[in-house]
């Protein structure tokens, strides 16, 4: 059984048991968070399909981790011959969760 999700505008394939890393979720560690937004649900007899979302599947998680910091991105701008530079940096931060139920009511 598998479900497909839409989390923050990004599509995930879960399953239970599955930790995912999403965009900054609002939570603390530990708390359980549901999400309502599925798209796709199938098991073993059959497959259900929303347009665009499923009102009897939701999807519960717990926050594993509350905030994981991705890769630093570097930004340079340069222009020559005018003494122009600009170095900057970014690092997108991140949830961890881990899904602990998909439900169909």
């Amino acid at each position: 059984m598998y479900a497909v999700v839409d989390i923050g505008n990004k599509l995930f394939k879960i399953e239970k048991g599955a930790e995912l890393i999403v965009d900054k979720l609002e939570n603390k560690q530990g708390d359980v968070v549901n999400f309502n937004t599925v798209t796709l649900y199938r098991n073993d007899k059959e497959i259900l399909i929303g347009k665009p979302y499923l009102s009897q599947v939701t999807v519960e998680g717990q926050v594993v981790e509350p905030l994981v910091k991705g890769e630093k991105v570097v930004i340079f701008k340069y222009k020559q011959k005018a003494n122009y530079r600009r170095k900057k940096g970014h690092r997108q931060e991140y949830s961890k969760i881990k899904i602990t139920d998909i439900k169909k009511s």
